[in-house]
């Protein structure tokens, strides 16, 4: 192999590697802001919050549940308004029992680039607790795709579907914050 081709297919693969990186940043901090408590210093509220997520999406991507579980309970949303209706709905309406917490797992990362396009595949598992000593333990599996727009990558499609839903004990935890601080400078 010449030189020239030599750096072209280094400069290739450093490309590709970079891309996963990203891809992985992304997915993460995308799972990182949806934490409750939000973890991320300085948001000010649940609408603060949103607009962080959104900007991790193109204009035109869809969010969708898809399986025998998730199709009924989170549907579909094409386009940056309605998935930010989604998250409106989540966030926006007073729970009750209230959310105290709900931390985001990612494992079994499959990250696929083919030039400007990629998918990526993760399981992901999130322990939630409620005020009323209620708590769960869900799994989803994801299949997202994420396309490079100028220098930035970002999320075209959010796909999960169920794996599992269980009930844990309510002493399960003993302690959790109700604010994080990790950030705090």
């Amino acid at each position: 192999m010449s030189l020239e081709k030599t750096v072209a297919e280094l400069a290739r693969r450093v490309e590709v590697l970079e891309a996963e990186a990203e891809i992985r940043r992304i997915q993460a901090r995308y799972m990182f802001l949806c934490d409750t408590p939000c973890p991320e210093y300085g948001v000010r509220d649940d609408a603060h919050r949103i607009d962080l997520i959104m900007e991790l999406y193109t204009d035109d991507a869809v969010w969708e549940g898809v399986g025998e579980y998730y199709d009924g309970q989170f549907g579909r949303a094409e386009g940056a308004a309605a998935i930010r209706a989604h998250f409106e709905a989540f966030w926006g309406q007073k729970q009750d029992p209230a959310l105290l917490l709900n931390a985001h797992y990612l494992t079994s990362e499959q990250i696929h680039v083919d030039g400007d396009e990629a998918t990526g595949q993760w399981i992901h598992v999130q322990p939630w607790l409620f005020s009323d000593g209620k708590a769960l333990l869900r799994s989803s599996r994801l299949n997202n795709a994420f396309r490079k727009t100028g220098d930035t990558w970002r999320i075209t499609r959010t796909r999960t579907e169920n794996v599992f839903i269980a009930p844990l004990a309510a002493d399960w935890v003993s302690d959790h914050p109700s604010a994080s601080v990790l950030m705090k400078p």
